[in-house]
């Protein structure tokens, strides 16, 4: 099993060779599966490969749907192609099995974007997988650090938990908006906001330039009145995906962002944090699985679970009763 990894990395490590991509498409492969034998296989691999990680800039780009993410992030692509760099594009999407994935749609929309050979798409499923969308994602996003790319664009769709779960693993954090004079603030949760690097308005052309502007000078006031904790004041800019306008200054503004912060020693430091938390989240997940593996727990739970519904013990006392079983 080693040898074959040891080979599977040595294919991904090579760079743009013949079978780099497919060698790629394969570990993510091993990543998503649920098959123990092949989370044992994509560990190994992970092993083998983390030495060779931690070099990329991850950005994580959301925003509510039609606010025109695919079409973004196909020009930000492919502007950063232009300037030399290779790109991936991950998408995080929790219902992805159920419905087939936004990213799916959004591949074929990329079209541009996905015919480039310093371009990789891929989408990132949950369902089913331990620790979720932060696992498959975190580890796919190593893959692809490992793998030579230099800038990892994670996209994630809606304002829910997914956003939280990207923020915890990118290094800047970008919500897309659309021009609307502001209405929109809300139905924004302030988490969202306060995990913004930055916000970008984009559609910002046609008949909506003055409504953006408009638009920009709402955000920009409430996003002073937060307290990040932070030197970096998040930025509001505005951008036209459609026509190629503001994308350069997009992409200025987050290599301000890394500039700074690694000119601070915040850079690393955010990251130690995000690899913390991670194993944090992991043991939670884990034991979680363990609990619900016991053989104990699956003969006892429904009858406990029965008599807090029936007030007859407390929830508490009930939850306590089943960890004793382990």
């Amino acid at each position: 099993m080693i040898q074959n990894m040891d080979q599977l990395a040595q294919a991904i490590l090579a760079g743009e060779k013949t079978g780099h991509r497919r060698a790629l498409a394969k570990a993510i492969t091993l990543i998503e599966s649920k098959l123990d034998e092949h989370r044992q296989q994509a560990q190994a691999l992970l092993n083998t490969l983390l030495q060779h990680t931690g070099k990329s800039l991850r950005v994580g780009i959301t925003g509510i749907p039609g606010v025109g993410k695919s079409t973004f992030i196909e020009t930000l692509g492919l502007y950063l192609i232009a300037q030399g760099q290779k790109v991936a594009v991950l998408a995080v999407d929790p219902s992805s099995p159920l419905r087939g994935g936004s990213i799916l749609g959004d591949k074929t929309r990329m079209e541009q974007l996905s015919r480039e050979p310093k371009a990789f798409i891929r989408p990132t499923p949950s369902e089913g997988a331990l620790g979720g969308v932060a696992q498959h994602t975190r580890e796919t996003l190593l893959v692809c650090e490992a793998a030579g790319y230099d800038v990892i664009l994670v996209e994630t769709v809606g304002v829910g938990q997914s956003e939280y779960q990207v923020a915890a693993m990118v290094d800047f954090f970008l919500v897309l908006m659309i021009p609307n004079a502001g209405d929109e603030l809300q139905g924004i949760k302030r988490g969202i906001m306060e995990l913004a690097d930055s916000l970008v308005i984009n559609k910002t052309d046609g008949e909506s330039l003055a409504l953006a502007k408009q638009t920009q000078g709402y955000y920009q006031s409430a996003l002073h009145l937060l307290n990040t904790g932070t030197t970096w004041q998040p930025q509001v800019l505005t951008c036209s995906a459609m026509e190629n306008k503001g994308i350069e200054a997009v992409w200025t503004t987050i290599e301000d962002y890394e500039q700074q912060n690694k000119d601070n020693g915040q850079f690393a430091i955010k990251r130690a944090q995000q690899n913390s938390q991670h194993l944090d989240a992991l043991i939670q997940a884990l034991l979680t699985q363990k609990f619900h593996q016991n053989e104990a727990v699956k003969t006892q739970l429904p009858d406990l679970r029965q008599a807090v519904i029936d007030h007859e013990m407390t929830a508490y006392d009930a939850a306590v009763a089943l960890l004793k079983l382990v």
